[in-house]
């Protein structure tokens, strides 16, 4: 059993190739589907916490959520920011890969290797 989770979006180039970088150096890891599966709040904190990232730089700012939103807003708090991040998932940064205690963006895809040791 893998010690790693991916925070995946299958249309997701990044994410595909994260993926398949992984898996090419034997990680298989658990596949975590977030446009899909349930997020909570204490989850994406959990991540956040991992990464070592305030909510604000895990968002996608080109995505139309961000703009109707008005996200750039910086009167929004972190708890904010997280419950649109729970409300419209695509605003997440993808993908995440995720090992123990410690977590990376796989932007590039090269990013994941940090956690293989």
């Amino acid at each position: 059993m893998s010690n790693f989770i991916i925070y995946h979006n299958p249309r997701c180039s990044k994410s595909r190739q994260t993926l398949d970088l992984l898996n090419e150096k034997g990680c298989e890891p658990k596949i975590f589907l977030y446009l899909e599966e349930e997020l909570t709040s204490e989850n994406l904190k959990g991540v956040l916490q991992k990464l070592n990232m305030e909510p604000r730089g895990l968002l996608r700012k080109g995505e139309e959520e961000y703009k109707k939103n008005n996200l750039s807003n910086d009167k929004l708090n972190n708890e904010d920011l997280i419950n649109f991040m729970i409300k419209y998932p695509k605003l997440i940064e993808r993908p995440i890969v995720i090992k123990e205690n410690k977590a990376v963006l796989g932007r590039p895809p090269e990013n994941a290797l940090k956690l293989i040791s």
